[in-house]
């Protein structure tokens, strides 16, 4: 790649992953080049301390299907839809859409999902996009790749932290980078891109949820410095999403009023 170019840039929100330039040069590769790399870092625009909060839900066990599903249900109500739920494992994604659906349906919620729904992922978000009632289901393709500013996403929800699996590339991956530290930063990276589709324009307003009681206090610097995190119960994550977000009421009249705009 680098013979026939004259220059090359790597950018990336999450390359630094709030460690210093030596880490971001060797996930990169940059360290490997004959010259030293030129660095540029540019401040966020976005005022995340007051657009957006981490609400880290502490009483939801790891292992309850119904629980979790519970969550999610109770969730997307509260923040009438608008909902990105993120899921580390096909099975429970599946699972969770199965008991929830029929439910979020009948409050006027429509719910998508990856590996359910015979759509591609593309069209997928686009539908999700369109509606600020709708929620959609999905995995790391989902985390790391999704532009859906405004009311149409306003909350998003993981199952739990984004462990890696203990294949034997990783193995070495991690033998090679550092150990527990390699896994650290794979880690806070991850959640930085989850965190990264909830604000994605000035005045973009959410909330994100980590169903995981087991959240190291560590991992938490993946967030924007001054970001409001909060452990606390479903039913107070619940209530904070309800005050913090738009209601379903409000939207319809939004689209009802845009409606009536174009229609004039």
């Amino acid at each position: 790649m680098l013979k026939p170019a004259h220059g090359l840039i790597v950018t990336s929100a999450t390359l630094r992953g709030g460690e210093d330039w030596d880490v971001a040069e060797a996930r990169s590769g940059a360290n490997h080049l004959d010259k030293a790399a030129i660095r540029f870092a540019a401040p966020s625009p976005f005022d995340y301390a007051n657009q957006a909060e981490v609400l880290i839900v502490t009483d939801i066990k790891r292992g309850d299907t119904a629980a979790l599903a519970g969550a999610y249900a109770r969730l997307i109500e509260a923040s009438g839809g608008g909902a990105l739920g993120l899921f580390t494992a096909i099975q429970r994604l599946k699972a969770v859409h199965a008991r929830i659906a029929d439910r979020l349906a009948r409050e006027g919620l429509p719910l998508y999902a990856q590996h359910v729904d015979p759509i591609d992922t593309g069209t997928l978000v686009d539908i999700f996009r369109d509606d600020p009632r709708a929620s959609l289901l999905g995995t790391d393709a989902l985390r790391d790749g999704v532009d859906v500013p405004g009311d149409s996403l306003r909350l998003v929800v993981m199952e739990g932290i984004p462990w890696p699996r203990p294949t034997v590339l990783h193995g070495a991956r991690r033998a090679a980078g550092g150990g527990n530290m390699f896994d650290d930063r794979l880690i806070r990276a991850r959640l930085a891109q989850a965190f990264g589709r909830l604000i994605r324009r000035a005045d973009d307003k959410g909330s994100f949820v980590l169903l995981s009681a087991a959240t190291p206090s560590r991992l938490l610097d993946a967030f924007p410095p001054g970001v409001n995190v909060s452990r606390l119960t479903l039913d107070e994550a619940v209530r904070r999403v309800s005050q913090r977000l738009p209601s379903v009421a409000s939207l319809r009249h939004q689209a009802d009023d845009e409606t009536i705009a174009r229609t004039e």
